[in-house]
């Protein structure tokens, strides 16, 4: 545990960050999850609206800087190139 106060307050910004960070980045792993099974399954309008909902969470994602913005362009890509399979 630190002494100093600067460095208390260092931890308790790190685990609020922490927290926050896990947060975002599982709910973007949750959206293109349930994109791929959707589209896995065929139905093109929940596929449309499902990746419609990962790329908007992908985009805010990688504005934010929780995920880079080439990570974000690769997910989007392969999402949209699956969707345009299925029209």
């Amino acid at each position: 545990m630190p002494v100093k106060h600067a460095s208390i307050k260092h931890l308790r910004q790190t685990k609020k960050r922490t927290t926050r960070n896990k947060l975002v980045i599982k709910r973007l792993k949750s959206a293109v999850k349930s994109a791929r099974k959707v589209l896995s399954s065929g139905d093109k309008a929940k596929a449309s609206e499902a990746v419609k909902k990962a790329v908007k969470i992908l985009d805010k994602a990688a504005q934010s800087e929780y995920i880079k913005k080439n990570k974000a362009s690769r997910l989007k890509s392969r999402l949209v190139l699956q969707l345009n399979k299925l029209k």
